[in-house]
């Protein structure tokens, strides 16, 4: 009865949102931005509790870690969804009958959006800015691994929207045991989507029980392909950035393809990855091509599942192909749709691999680190859609929209 209560209180503020005016949306973003820093020390303090329950070797520790210059970057992209067009009302067609009704389709709030994730804590401020500047209620569950540090931020954020006057039932955040994930995934009377975020688990668990409709996030298999004509040089430098910029995130290079006409040079293409420790699963071509040249204690022997595994850590797979065809059919087999990348300077293979890769975001000699809604000019993100359904790639403000259609009339009726 609780939860339910919680999921009524969210649809009416909802609806209380729908009146409020972009200017006083984007003072609240703002304020909140500015509070978010003011209290940095009380948000670091909830998440040092969390930080202190987990291992630092779990792959999730980094994820879950809050610090000063993170909570700045969190203030920043708050700031910058303020200060973002609004996506609501935007007219997207318009059409006059020849009866004279005049049909408008426009963008409109889902109304409610719940979200389940693990521990990212820096999820509740970017869910939050960018379903409040979209005009919906958000519903967050979190997992227990960030409790304290999820009970901060959404307490601060309610502080913030009690000050202005708005309903603090805008944002709510469930409790973090399975009861309450399992009414969220069957509140059809009161939510409109979920949106997973986290590994393929989670995102399996909610695609496989909820009533809900659902936007899969998150879970990102990563692959880049280095060609016969790939350059050297942009391929370490790719590589390097794609893999350990930041291992824990979604968009985080796995496994490196190499053609093997380049495999002289994959010692080359992989060394820089050793400052880093990274251990390097390889297939047995590559294995043989970067044994005595890859630090011993870093080269394993890959097995099946080195390939299709999201290692979110300082892992990686290397798999050899005879061509682009060979390295599609990889990807193919093991992605998870959400961003591959292909080195080369052949212009011809690069059309070949953008047409024939099946995934969200398709890179040509860049790094797929750069699959980020503010990356992509976009503002912040609610995660990376790796469906096809409504939305994908990047889900930002525009994506957290529907539409309905307006038609005005002057008495007409229908004939028999």
């Amino acid at each position: 009865m609780e939860l339910t209560k919680m999921f009524g209180e969210a649809v009416e503020a909802s609806r209380r949102l729908n009146l409020l005016d972009d200017e006083k949306i984007n003072r609240v973003l703002n304020a909140l931005a500015d509070e978010a820093e003011a209290k940095a020390g009380t948000i670091l303090e909830a998440n040092g509790k969390d930080l202190a329950a987990m291992s630092p070797d779990d792959p999730l520790y980094d994820r879950l870690l809050l610090t000063e210059e993170r909570i700045r970057g969190i203030a920043w992209d708050i700031r910058n969804v303020a200060s973002l067009p609004s996506p609501l009302g935007r007219v997207l067609s318009r059409k006059m009958r020849p009866n004279g009704l005049r049909i408008t389709k426009v963008s409109v709030p889902f109304g409610v959006i719940g979200i389940i994730y693990e521990a990212r804590p820096n999820v509740g401020f970017d869910v939050f800015s960018l379903c409040f500047k979209s005009g919906n209620a958000c519903i967050l569950k979190g997992g227990s691994d960030a409790r304290h540090s999820n009970e901060a931020i959404v307490a601060l954020i309610r502080d913030v929207l009690e000050r202005h006057d708005v309903d603090p039932h805008t944002v709510t955040l469930l409790p973090p045991d399975r009861e309450a994930t399992a009414a969220l995934l069957e509140a059809v009377d009161y939510v409109d989507l979920i949106i997973p975020r986290g590994g393929k688990g989670l995102i399996r668990f909610v695609r496989d029980h909820a009533k809900v409709p659902v936007i899969e996030t998150g879970a990102g298999i990563c692959h880049t392909y280095f060609d016969a004509d790939g350059d050297l040089d942009m391929g370490l430098k790719i590589v390097r950035n794609a893999k350990t910029r930041r291992v824990s995130v979604c968009n985080a290079l796995d496994c490196l393809i190499v053609h093997r006409d380049r495999l002289d040079d994959l010692a080359g293409l992989c060394i820089r990855l050793s400052e880093n420790d990274v251990i390097i699963y390889a297939d047995p071509e590559a294995y043989a091509a970067l044994e005595g040249k890859y630090p011993a204690r870093l080269l394993e022997r890959a097995t099946e599942e080195s390939f299709g595994t999201e290692f979110l850590s300082y892992r990686m797979a290397v798999k050899t192909v005879t061509d682009v065809r060979e390295a599609v059919e990889h990807i193919t087999r093991y992605s998870s749709k959400h961003s591959e990348a292909i080195i080369t300077g052949n212009p011809e293979t690069a059309a070949f691999f953008q047409k024939t890769v099946d995934a969200a975001c398709v890179y040509v000699n860049a790094s797929t680190a750069f699959t980020d809604g503010a990356q992509f000019g976009l503002g912040a993100e609610i995660g990376i859609s790796t469906q096809k359904l409504h939305a994908r790639g990047p889900m930002a403000l525009e994506e957290l929209t529907g539409y309905k259609y307006l038609i005005e009339g002057d008495g007409q009726i229908r004939p028999k």
